[in-house]
């Protein structure tokens, strides 16, 4: 059974930094695209970055580019969201996310990810 289940989030000032991390239980991590997605309250779940199953391609949404930083480690079955200069518009439950299909070029669509994890919540205080 897959699991993902995400850590690493926590209160900090606009401007600091915080890392989080996905840590995946299945057999095939290494094969799978994984990505970040936020909720912020009264908004829809939005498309954050995203990583190929090699780690060579990664895509990030304009709002977090040159910001976050999107990393895996197939050894550890992990991905780690570096995310820099955080401003209170960041703030949200982070969600990591699994697909499947074994793609070059990592997708930012919500509804071709197989697995979710229950989220972690960042708050950036202005």
């Amino acid at each position: 059974q897959v699991q993902l289940v995400e850590s690493g989030g926590g209160l900090v000032q606009a401007g600091e930094s915080l890392r989080l991390s996905c840590a995946y239980s299945g057999r095939t991590f290494s094969l799978y695209t994984m990505g970040w997605f936020r909720q912020a309250p009264g908004k829809e779940r939005e498309f954050v970055t995203a990583i190929n199953w090699s780690g060579g391609r990664t895509v990030y949404a304009d709002s977090v580019k040159g910001r976050f930083t999107l990393s895996r480690d197939n050894a550890k079955n992990t991905v780690y969201l570096q995310m820099n200069s955080l401003k209170p518009e960041d703030t949200a439950v982070y969600y990591c996310a699994a697909d499947r299909s074994l793609t070059v070029d990592p997708t930012s669509k919500e509804g071709e990810y197989d697995y979710w994890g229950q989220g972690t919540q960042v708050t950036v205080s202005s």
